[in-house]
């Protein structure tokens, strides 16, 4: 009582630690771990009773306690007083009560989706070769002025996962009017905190690491997956791509953790195009989060037409095609993918009928219906190979037991990025010699 007492006396964040004995009240088991995972027994829980002198039936609330625990009449006359509160607020500022209750259901403004729509456009006429995440930075420029609900937000990498666009404003705690939440390095503590500004509503928060330092915050991550909740996870730095910092913050396995996480989004996106596309698909979900990965290193820019750009927001879709029936699909994600395009015109150029598929989302992809899926990746052409500066085995689900996957299946080196990109095998003769031996089949 004291320590409450005192805390609310504070006007900073108090802890209270209270030092308590587990199995309280069993005679034969309190401050064991024998009652930690299992029920008490019926013996016990007699003993237990007669211990604590309880008399009352299972599920039995005695009166007394039950009355000072019932916050329903109290809570009806918040709730009224709030009411009356808005209704007044509402008649006088009616623009801005509407706005709040847009927030705070979760809608975004009307216009949103037909102006991202244009923007996208706009990124695509452009054909910028740039990082992705500078794309993204790109998108944050034109989608921030949009959605003033948007919270954003990194562990002390802003300037690295160029996270931070024109309109941000830091939150203090002398001026909470900012949209930018500068975390320190807690990434767990940052997601956690997204998870419970998403819960309360009325704000739009994302929050940025490095695509490594996921694993940090990985139960949060988890959490917001299970709650459903629109969280939008910003990771960068994604593959063996970043170079000279070596293996202990270049990812490899953990793309196939967040691609395996129920109900997570996972956007790699190839290119401008497909990052300003990833961001408007996340943050026109409702029904759960998205994990945004974006490179340190350019991309290369890749030509698409009106249909092929609609197709991006399907998971997967076939960016560059032969006439006919392909013989040959490559598959690949981000970095890659532009790879994959090198060997599409080198395999054409020898008379190869190929199919190159970009397939930014897994999750989105799987999620398609059966007629889309065939189209795309049609079952009677098992010659695949798929291609991903990432943990290999996530692949085979798509290339089947008889194809191959050029991936990582070790950790990285410290090196330039181009000379790990030749030592793991990221390179056009790679491709080409596998799937020389591949159609020789």
């Amino acid at each position: 009582k004291t320590a409450i007492e005192t805390a609310r006396k504070s006007d900073r964040p108090t802890l209270i630690c209270c030092k308590t004995t587990i199995g309280f009240g069993s005679p034969n088991k309190q401050g064991k771990e024998d009652c930690h995972g299992a029920p008490l027994g019926d013996a016990e829980i007699a003993l237990t009773r007669a211990a604590l002198k309880w008399n009352h039936g299972p599920f039995e609330i005695p009166a007394d306690i039950y009355a000072e625990w019932d916050a329903k009449e109290a809570g009806r006359a918040v709730e009224a007083e709030w009411d009356q509160r808005f209704a007044a607020y509402s008649a006088a500022f009616p623009v801005e009560a509407n706005e709040l209750v847009r927030r705070l259901s979760g809608e975004l403004p009307a216009d949103f989706s037909e102006k991202a729509s244009a923007y996208i456009a706009e990124v695509a006429a452009k054909g910028e070769t740039i990082a992705s995440r500078k794309a993204s930075q790109n998108t944050l420029n034109a989608f921030g002025p949009l959605l003033p609900e948007l919270l954003g937000g990194s562990a002390d990498l802003a300037g690295s996962n160029l996270t931070l666009w024109k309109g941000c404003k830091g939150v203090s705690a002398e001026d909470a009017s900012g949209n930018y939440m500068y975390y320190g390095v807690r990434e767990f503590g940052m997601t956690a905190i997204m998870n419970g500004v998403t819960l309360h509503g009325g704000l739009l928060p994302y929050g940025a690491t490095f695509l490594m330092f996921m694993e940090y915050a990985r139960n949060a991550v988890r959490m917001s997956a299970l709650m459903k909740k629109r969280v939008i996870h910003v990771y960068t730095h994604d593959s063996i791509g970043l170079g000279e910092d070596g293996p202990t913050h270049q990812p490899i396995e953990q793309l196939a953790s967040l691609r395996c996480t129920p109900n997570l989004d996972t956007w790699r996106p190839a290119d401008a195009v497909e990052s300003a596309v990833a961001w408007k698909n996340a943050l026109e979900r409702k029904d759960g989060p998205s994990a945004l990965i974006f490179s340190r290193q350019n991309l290369q820019h890749q030509t698409r037409d009106a249909v092929q750009i609609d197709n991006i927001s399907r998971g997967g879709y076939v960016l560059k095609d032969c006439a006919g029936e392909p013989e040959l699909i490559l598959i690949a994600t981000g970095s890659e993918v532009g790879l994959a395009v090198q060997a599409f015109d080198k395999l054409t150029e020898q008379g190869r009928k190929v199919r190159v598929v970009s397939m930014p989302c897994t999750s989105i992809f799987d999620a398609q219906d059966a007629s889309y899926k065939q189209k795309v990746l049609p079952l009677q052409i098992g010659a695949r190979i798929a291609i991903e500066a990432a943990h290999a085995d996530y692949w085979y689900k798509y290339v089947g037991l008889e194809g191959r996957v050029i991936g990582m299946t070790t950790y990285g080196e410290s090196a330039p990025a181009p000379a790990l990109f030749e030592e793991f095998g990221f390179t056009l003769e790679n491709i080409l010699g596998q799937a020389e031996e591949l159609l020789e089949d």
